[in-house]
């Protein structure tokens, strides 16, 4: 028996390695697959962050673009205002001025009443011929032209106004 039990432990380490071996090359088959997986895997994984970088480095040339064309948007909004506020402070300039010359222009109808002996009666006051129209006068366009000439008066000119009629 003893023959026997040796042959039969013989033969299953014969058989174990067998075995062996072929759960070894199983292993490394196993090996082997997980490996060309990573290396798939990990290319895959390079494509998509390649792809990824691609994405932004595009985005961050729209963006540019936006940008460039937001300030280019912005620097023309800032001449056309710039240009509008020193339009506007011409304007105010003229109104100041002519607010001024129609402020003189008063105080010499009011002076020249006054030397007149015209007394203010009940009513409207007496406009003089410089404002045939009243207010309208300085509010036509075609009488503009009269006011951007500046207003001149001397002692000498008054002893002329006696010959403007007020009524």
């Amino acid at each position: 028996m003893a023959s026997s039990s040796g042959t039969s432990s013989g033969s299953s380490l014969l058989h174990n390695s067998g075995s062996e071996e072929d759960l070894q090359a199983v292993m490394d088959e196993r090996k082997r697959k997980r490996m060309i997986s990573n290396r798939e895997s990990a290319r895959r994984s390079r494509m998509r962050k390649q792809k990824h970088l691609d994405d932004l480095a595009s985005l961050v040339t729209q963006l540019r673009n936006e940008n460039h064309q937001i300030l280019t948007s912005v620097n023309l909004t800032t001449q056309k205002y710039m240009a509008v506020e020193a339009e506007n402070s011409v304007l105010r300039a003229q109104v100041g001025e002519l607010s001024h010359r129609l402020e003189s222009l008063n105080e010499i109808i009011h002076f020249l009443n006054a030397t007149n002996g015209v007394s203010g009666p009940p009513g409207p006051s007496p406009s003089c011929f410089l404002e045939p129209e009243g207010d309208a006068f300085f509010n036509n366009p075609f009488n503009m032209g009269y006011l951007s000439q500046p207003i001149m008066a001397s002692a000498d000119m008054l002893q002329y106004w006696d010959g403007f009629v007020c009524v």
